[in-house]
């Protein structure tokens, strides 16, 4: 499991650490029952404090992607994938909520809201 830390990004250590091994998790490059490295063995590696992997596993397992078991360790938990996706659909509709309020109060059309979403979606960076 690779882990990369920028220190360019406006992001806390554990935030970074804690979106990657979600994305790792939404890919599919780990799969429910995998083990993940110990906090000890994770922060050796990424060189970080094992208070700041500790505090990414709190997030993770408390949004229910890792389990932890003393004397085990911790997995990629089962039932997420979907809870993930529709919370971030939640999110995603919130914002298009607020889009569209900006676009009826400025008199901004439908059409232009929609090109302007398809040309975000499809941007790469």
């Amino acid at each position: 499991m690779e882990i990369i830390i920028s220190n360019n990004v406006n992001k806390p250590i554990y935030e970074q650490i804690t979106s990657q091994i979600k994305v790792m998790i939404m890919s599919g490059e780990l799969q429910a029952g995998d083990s993940i490295p110990s906090m000890r063995a994770l922060a050796k590696s990424i060189h970080v404090s094992v208070i700041t992997v500790q505090k990414a596993y709190e997030d993770l397992q408390r949004d229910g992607f890792i389990e932890t078991t003393v004397g085990r360790g911790s997995f990629v938990s089962a039932q997420n994938k979907e809870f993930y996706q529709e919370e971030q659909q939640r999110i995603a509709e919130e914002h298009l909520h607020a889009a569209a309020e900006i676009g009826r109060a400025s008199n901004i059309s439908l059409e232009k809201l929609t090109e302007m979403l398809a040309l975000f979606y499809t941007d790469e960076e």
